[in-house]
Protein backbone atom coordinates (compact mmCIF):
# COMPACT_ATOMS: atom_id res chain seq x y z
CA UNK A 1 0.00 0.00 0.00
CA UNK A 2 1.11 3.54 -0.73
CA UNK A 3 2.38 5.54 2.25
CA UNK A 4 1.81 9.15 1.21
CA UNK A 5 3.57 10.64 4.23
CA UNK A 6 6.73 8.68 3.45
CA UNK A 7 6.51 9.64 -0.22
CA UNK A 8 6.17 13.34 0.64
CA UNK A 9 8.97 13.22 3.21
CA UNK A 10 11.22 11.50 0.69
CA UNK A 11 11.01 14.55 -1.57
CA UNK A 12 12.42 16.84 1.14
CA UNK A 13 15.94 17.46 2.46
CA UNK A 14 16.95 16.87 6.07
CA UNK A 15 17.91 20.55 6.35
CA UNK A 16 14.41 21.67 5.40
CA UNK A 17 12.73 19.17 7.72
CA UNK A 18 15.16 20.11 10.49
CA UNK A 19 14.00 23.72 10.20
CA UNK A 20 10.39 22.54 10.45
CA UNK A 21 11.24 20.53 13.58
CA UNK A 22 12.88 23.60 15.13
CA UNK A 23 9.83 25.68 14.33
CA UNK A 24 7.66 23.19 16.23
CA UNK A 25 10.15 22.72 19.07
CA UNK A 26 10.67 19.01 18.30
CA UNK A 27 14.16 17.58 18.86
CA UNK A 28 14.21 15.09 15.99
CA UNK A 29 17.74 15.57 14.67
CA UNK A 30 19.86 12.43 15.24
CA UNK A 31 23.07 14.27 16.05
CA UNK A 32 26.38 12.62 15.23
CA UNK A 33 24.88 10.02 12.86
CA UNK A 34 26.29 10.35 9.32
CA UNK A 35 25.94 8.50 6.00
CA UNK A 36 28.72 6.13 5.01
CA UNK A 37 28.52 7.77 1.57
CA UNK A 38 27.29 11.31 0.89
CA UNK A 39 25.24 9.95 -2.02
CA UNK A 40 23.07 7.90 0.34
CA UNK A 41 19.43 8.85 0.90
CA UNK A 42 16.87 6.96 2.91
CA UNK A 43 13.25 7.42 3.86
CA UNK A 44 10.96 4.90 5.51
CA UNK A 45 9.27 3.92 8.72
CA UNK A 46 11.41 2.85 11.65
CA UNK A 47 11.82 -0.79 12.62
CA UNK A 48 13.52 -0.25 15.97
CA UNK A 49 15.72 -2.36 18.20
CA UNK A 50 18.12 -2.03 21.10
CA UNK A 51 21.33 -3.94 21.73
CA UNK A 52 23.04 -4.43 25.09
CA UNK A 53 26.37 -5.85 26.29
CA UNK A 54 26.46 -9.61 25.84
CA UNK A 55 25.47 -11.91 28.68
CA UNK A 56 27.68 -14.73 29.94
CA UNK A 57 26.09 -16.89 27.25
CA UNK A 58 25.90 -14.39 24.36
CA UNK A 59 22.73 -14.03 22.31
CA UNK A 60 22.28 -13.18 18.65
CA UNK A 61 22.77 -9.75 17.10
CA UNK A 62 21.39 -9.99 13.55
CA UNK A 63 18.86 -12.82 13.18
CA UNK A 64 15.95 -10.33 13.25
CA UNK A 65 16.65 -9.24 9.66
CA UNK A 66 14.33 -11.84 8.08
CA UNK A 67 11.35 -10.21 9.81
CA UNK A 68 11.95 -6.61 8.71
CA UNK A 69 9.19 -5.43 6.32
CA UNK A 70 10.23 -4.14 2.89
CA UNK A 71 10.42 -0.34 2.81
CA UNK A 72 11.27 -0.08 6.52
CA UNK A 73 14.40 1.50 7.99
CA UNK A 74 16.31 -0.65 10.48
CA UNK A 75 17.04 1.56 13.50
CA UNK A 76 19.57 0.16 16.00
CA UNK A 77 20.22 1.75 19.38
CA UNK A 78 23.66 0.40 20.27
CA UNK A 79 24.10 2.98 23.00
CA UNK A 80 26.58 4.93 20.89
CA UNK A 81 29.16 2.16 21.29
CA UNK A 82 31.93 2.48 18.73
CA UNK A 83 34.02 -0.49 19.88
CA UNK A 84 31.41 -3.15 18.96
CA UNK A 85 29.86 -3.15 15.49
CA UNK A 86 26.29 -4.36 14.97
CA UNK A 87 26.00 -4.27 11.17
CA UNK A 88 28.15 -5.75 8.41
CA UNK A 89 28.22 -7.03 4.85
CA UNK A 90 25.90 -10.03 5.28
CA UNK A 91 23.17 -7.87 6.81
CA UNK A 92 23.73 -5.24 4.12
CA UNK A 93 23.42 -7.83 1.35
CA UNK A 94 20.26 -9.40 2.78
CA UNK A 95 18.57 -6.11 3.67
CA UNK A 96 19.13 -4.83 0.15
CA UNK A 97 17.77 -8.07 -1.32
CA UNK A 98 14.65 -7.78 0.88
CA UNK A 99 13.92 -4.20 -0.15
CA UNK A 100 14.72 -2.62 3.22
CA UNK A 101 15.03 1.17 2.84
CA UNK A 102 18.22 1.56 4.87
CA UNK A 103 19.87 1.27 8.28
CA UNK A 104 20.50 3.82 11.04
CA UNK A 105 22.82 2.95 13.94
CA UNK A 106 23.70 4.80 17.12
CA UNK A 107 27.06 3.05 17.11
CA UNK A 108 29.36 1.64 14.46
CA UNK A 109 29.01 -0.54 11.37
CA UNK A 110 31.66 -2.40 9.38
CA UNK A 111 32.27 -3.67 5.83
CA UNK A 112 31.29 -0.28 4.46
CA UNK A 113 32.65 -1.23 1.02
CA UNK A 114 29.58 -3.46 0.60
CA UNK A 115 26.97 -0.79 1.28
CA UNK A 116 28.78 1.65 -1.02
CA UNK A 117 29.20 -0.99 -3.72
CA UNK A 118 25.48 -1.87 -3.86
CA UNK A 119 24.20 1.58 -2.86
CA UNK A 120 22.47 0.41 0.31
CA UNK A 121 22.17 3.43 2.66
CA UNK A 122 23.80 2.97 6.07
CA UNK A 123 24.01 5.84 8.58
CA UNK A 124 26.06 5.45 11.77
CA UNK A 125 28.53 7.17 14.09
CA UNK A 126 31.41 5.60 12.22
CA UNK A 127 32.92 2.29 11.20
CA UNK A 128 35.39 -0.25 12.51
CA UNK A 129 36.42 -3.82 11.73
CA UNK A 130 35.78 -5.05 15.31
CA UNK A 131 32.80 -7.37 15.47
CA UNK A 132 30.03 -7.11 18.03
CA UNK A 133 29.63 -10.90 18.08
CA UNK A 134 29.82 -12.15 21.67
CA UNK A 135 30.23 -8.51 22.78
CA UNK A 136 26.68 -7.22 22.33
CA UNK A 137 23.37 -8.92 21.78
CA UNK A 138 19.85 -8.02 20.71
CA UNK A 139 17.73 -6.94 23.67
CA UNK A 140 14.31 -5.82 22.37
CA UNK A 141 12.59 -5.08 19.06
CA UNK A 142 9.91 -2.49 18.21
CA UNK A 143 10.43 -0.31 21.26
CA UNK A 144 11.20 3.41 21.66
CA UNK A 145 14.95 3.95 21.25
CA UNK A 146 17.45 6.81 21.41
CA UNK A 147 19.41 7.66 18.26
CA UNK A 148 21.82 10.59 18.50
CA UNK A 149 19.81 12.05 21.41
CA UNK A 150 16.54 11.86 19.44
CA UNK A 151 13.70 9.57 20.51
CA UNK A 152 12.58 7.19 17.79
CA UNK A 153 9.42 5.11 18.09
CA UNK A 154 8.39 2.20 15.88
CA UNK A 155 6.63 3.55 12.79
CA UNK A 156 8.18 7.03 12.93
CA UNK A 157 9.54 8.26 9.60
CA UNK A 158 13.33 8.27 9.27
CA UNK A 159 14.81 10.65 6.68
CA UNK A 160 18.48 10.70 5.78
CA UNK A 161 20.75 12.38 3.23
CA UNK A 162 24.26 13.82 2.95
CA UNK A 163 23.69 16.10 5.97
CA UNK A 164 22.70 13.31 8.35
CA UNK A 165 19.50 11.67 9.54
CA UNK A 166 16.44 12.73 11.54
CA UNK A 167 13.16 11.35 12.81
CA UNK A 168 9.70 12.66 11.96
CA UNK A 169 7.48 11.54 14.88
CA UNK A 170 4.36 9.82 13.61
CA UNK A 171 2.02 11.85 15.80
CA UNK A 172 3.24 15.12 14.22
CA UNK A 173 4.22 13.93 10.72
CA UNK A 174 1.50 15.77 8.76
CA UNK A 175 2.30 19.12 10.41
CA UNK A 176 6.07 18.67 10.08
CA UNK A 177 5.88 17.71 6.41
CA UNK A 178 3.50 20.57 5.63
CA UNK A 179 5.80 23.11 7.30
CA UNK A 180 8.85 21.65 5.57
CA UNK A 181 7.13 21.98 2.20
CA UNK A 182 6.34 25.62 3.02
CA UNK A 183 9.98 26.28 3.92
CA UNK A 184 11.22 24.49 0.80
CA UNK A 185 8.94 26.54 -1.46
CA UNK A 186 10.09 29.81 0.15
CA UNK A 187 13.77 28.94 -0.22
CA UNK A 188 13.30 27.94 -3.86
CA UNK A 189 11.56 31.28 -4.46
CA UNK A 190 14.48 33.11 -2.84
CA UNK A 191 16.97 31.25 -5.07
CA UNK A 192 14.99 32.12 -8.18
CA UNK A 193 14.73 35.78 -7.09
CA UNK A 194 18.46 36.25 -6.48
CA UNK A 195 19.26 34.37 -9.70
CA UNK A 196 17.16 37.03 -11.45
CA UNK A 197 19.18 39.81 -9.85
CA UNK A 198 17.29 40.68 -6.66
CA UNK A 199 19.44 41.50 -3.62
CA UNK A 200 19.58 38.72 -1.02
CA UNK A 201 18.27 40.93 1.79
CA UNK A 202 15.35 42.02 -0.39
CA UNK A 203 14.56 38.45 -1.41
CA UNK A 204 14.66 37.27 2.18
CA UNK A 205 12.34 40.08 3.23
CA UNK A 206 9.96 39.41 0.36
CA UNK A 207 9.60 35.71 1.14
CA UNK A 208 9.78 36.10 4.95
CA UNK A 209 12.98 34.05 5.26
CA UNK A 210 13.61 35.00 8.88
CA UNK A 211 10.21 33.65 9.93
CA UNK A 212 10.75 30.23 8.36
CA UNK A 213 12.47 28.68 11.40
CA UNK A 214 10.92 30.91 14.05
CA UNK A 215 9.51 28.87 16.92
CA UNK A 216 5.72 28.69 16.86
CA UNK A 217 3.98 29.76 20.05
Amino acid sequence: MSDQAVEKAGELSTSTVSDALDRLGIAGQCLGIKPMDVKFRLCGRAYTMRTVPAAVVPGSVGDYIDDVPAGSVVVIDNGGRQDKTVWGDILTFLADKMGVAGTVIDGNCRDIHRCIEINYPVFSRGWSMRTGKDRVQLDQINIPVSIGDARVEPGDIMLGDADGVLVIPKEHEDKIISLAQEIDEAEEAILEAIASGLRLDEAREKFKYHQLQKREK
